[in-house]
């Protein structure tokens, strides 16, 4: 699966710092934090007619991110809202829109990793694209293992939604020359932990279970998910998951802004069998396709 340059978004006005560019114009400085060391944190939204999904959580895990990073300079939620809207508008954004939502520490006066020598305030960048959801869930996605694991709070805490995105490149990678779709990154313990950019769970007869959100993101859509089968007296279960569950599940899917829930029909070879028929994850396709006006944001 490889995304495809929409002409759409040849023109995008671009939000960097307080003010819009077009697309060609949109720069950070080389001194900034995110140019520097990954120094930054970072949202996905989706747009829908009914407003931005879950615009508030995704704020307010951009805001703990950032708190955890020590930033000393968070915009205000009115603001970074603000500043989204301008941005919608400046595009005619209404619907099949993604928007990648950055807060980087800003720019240092200095080459350093001192976050002292950020003196400017932090950087907001808005990058929004017309981008319907990426992956075929008609047809589903096949997956791979990577070797490469999950960091986990030992090491960098994945409650920290940060731009330091090497080892789930490096899990792609592993994806791409595996000639599949994504990979499977596991927990130090060898327990499923997540894809390399979307979190996954398995179905076996009417129980949902999830991995626990130790190594995995605690991804909004994936909390939604867990909500709505909540709503719907649907069983779930947040634990650990080994391969062997997965590759013997009679449903696997996976859940992110970026593809809403795609079914998984194959990891490491094994094909994904629904040998009882029950069809869960159609039941919370069509419950989550429901709910999206609940859970949008009106700018």
């Amino acid at each position: 699966m490889l995304q495809k340059f929409d002409e759409r978004n040849k023109d995008l006005q671009v939000w960097v710092g307080d003010q819009l560019y077009h697309r060609d114009e949109a720069k950070v400085s080389v001194f900034d934090s995110v140019v520097q060391g990954g120094d930054a944190v970072w949202e996905g939204l989706r747009i829908y007619p009914a407003g931005v999904m879950l615009l508030d959580r995704h704020l307010n895990r951009m805001y703990e991110s950032a708190k955890a990073l020590a930033f000393t300079d968070i915009p205000s939620y009115d603001f970074i809202k603000d500043a989204l809207k301008q941005t919608l508008e400046a595009n005619q954004m209404d619907r099949d829109t993604h928007v990648r939502l950055t807060l980087t520490r800003g720019t240092k006066i200095t080459s350093g990793m001192d976050p002292r020598l950020n003196q400017a305030g932090s950087t907001l960048i808005i990058l929004p694209e017309w981008k319907p959801p990426v992956y075929d869930n008609d047809h589903g996605i096949k997956v791979i293992t990577s070797t490469i694991r999950r960091n986990n709070p030992a090491f960098l805490d994945s409650k920290i939604h940060h731009n330091n995105l090497l080892n789930n490149i490096q899990a792609k990678i592993q994806a791409n020359v595996a000639g599949v779709d994504a990979a499977l990154m596991l927990d130090k313990d060898a327990f499923a932990a997540e894809l390399n950019g979307t979190n996954i769970f398995m179905a076996k007869g009417d129980q949902v279970y999830t991995p626990y959100a130790t190594a995995c993101l605690h991804g909004m859509t994936r909390g939604l998910i867990i909500e709505l089968c909540q709503l719907q007296g649907i069983p779930i279960e947040e634990r650990n998951i080994s391969l062997t569950e997965l590759y013997n599940a009679d449903e696997v899917f996976c859940s992110g802004t970026m593809g809403e829930l795609t079914p998984i029909t194959e990891i490491d070879g094994r094909v994904i069998e629904n040998r009882n028929g029950k069809k869960v994850m159609k039941r919370l396709i069509e419950t989550f396709e429901e709910a999206i006006p609940k859970y949008c944001v009106k700018l």
